[in-house]
């Protein structure tokens, strides 16, 4: 048996190999911004945190 052996991270990753994040570079590449989406009829995602962004 030659398995690969990929060691587990401590803490939460969002990729585990280079193929992995340069998939995911290619997908943020393509995402629309919140004023695409708007153009497009479609609702962006929520303002998070809106009462702090407010008060400062």
């Amino acid at each position: 048996m030659n398995k690969s052996f990929e060691p587990v991270p401590e803490n939460s990753s969002m990729a585990s190999n280079l193929a992995e994040m340069k998939n995911l570079g290619k997908q943020m590449e393509n995402m629309r911004s919140n004023e695409e989406l708007v153009r497009y009829g479609k609702r962006p995602d929520p303002v998070q945190h809106e009462e702090e962004l407010n008060s400062r």
